[in-house]
């Protein structure tokens, strides 16, 4: 398969994946693209069984197409979740599980959120690279405060670190991260997970930033005022961010997302933000594809793991 070979349209998506067979073909394609090889032994070589499995002539073990993917036991066809995948990917400003649901016509909200939890959790690739340039790096709240007035919010505040690429005046990549804290031992960590050594690294004066140059940034301190308009003057890319995904959160999901599971739409939202310049919604298709061969199903207890699922309700 010739690189990123995707298809351009949703048309051509069902000219070429209008059978179970062509879907797995493709999946194979992206999966193992110098051809099979075998997860426990990594032997190039083997046989197909009666059942369809891949049976490998070294160590004996027998895999699937969709074992250890995101389509791992799904009893679903295949070009299902093919078109999901492409109508995800075609709402610039996102998919809620009501907004599927209605789409597709998933018997319950309960299974359309699934699969969106499921995608979502695919949406973030093991060992990308790392924003570089400089980059600015702030904490904020998203959400309510438990006693305060819950309504289309989050049940409860949850603190986020964000990092924004910002070179030549412009917004960048951006990156997220849900943490317990604002302490150092929690922000130092994020910004060595997510920025390049080298970069400049621009924060506020908090406490819990001293040690970013030790880290190996140039770490430029801007000491602001308590007032959240002198944050946004001498970090402003940062917080358009902050505000952009919140308007989202609030928009395109009413609010109505668990703490447990923010994370996850956080890196939804990145997936988006980071790509909003392709001109291509089958290449945000073949990427997302690319990730979703790479990333195991999570189990459905996992996923409703103190969650209730509930629809959120329209004010």
């Amino acid at each position: 398969m010739p690189r990123e070979n995707y298809p351009t349209t949703f048309e051509e998506l069902i000219d070429r994946f209008h059978r179970e067979e062509d879907c797995l073909d493709y999946i194979r394609r992206i999966r193992w693209p110098g051809g099979f090889q075998c997860p426990r032994c990594q032997c190039s070589e083997s046989w197909t069984t009666a059942r369809g499995l891949l049976h490998c002539r070294r160590c004996g073990h027998q895999t699937s197409v969709t074992a250890g993917t995101v389509f791992q036991d799904t009893r679903k066809p295949l070009r299902l979740w093919f078109h999901v995948m492409w109508w995800v990917m075609s709402q610039k400003t996102g998919a809620s599980a009501q907004n599927l649901k209605d789409a597709m016509g998933f018997g319950s909200y309960k299974t359309a959120w699934a699969w969106l939890q499921k995608l979502r959790r695919a949406m973030i690739r093991p060992g990308r690279d790392r924003l570089h340039g400089t980059v600015e790096v702030d904490e904020t709240y998203i959400g309510q405060d438990p006693d305060g007035n819950k309504g289309r919010r989050l049940v409860t505040r949850a603190l986020v670190a964000v990092a924004v690429e910002c070179g030549s005046g412009r917004l960048g990549r951006v990156r997220f991260r849900c943490v317990p804290d604002a302490s150092e031992a929690s922000m130092v960590p994020f910004v060595v997970d997510n920025i390049e050594p080298g970069s400049v690294v621009i924060t506020d004066g908090w406490k819990s930033y001293r040690s970013v140059a030790q880290s190996g940034y140039q770490h430029e301190v801007l000491p602001i005022g308590d007032t959240e308009e002198a944050a946004s003057e001498l970090l402003p890319h940062v917080h358009l961010v902050i505000s952009l995904v919140r308007r989202w959160l609030l928009g395109t999901h009413q609010g109505a997302i668990s703490r447990d599971h923010l994370q996850y739409y956080l890196d939804e939202y990145a997936f988006r933000f980071n790509r909003r310049l392709s001109t291509y919604r089958g290449k945000l298709f073949y990427r997302l594809m690319q990730q979703a061969v790479a990333t195991e199903a999570t189990p459905l207890r996992r996923l409703f793991a103190n969650h209730t699922c509930q629809q959120p309700t329209t004010t």
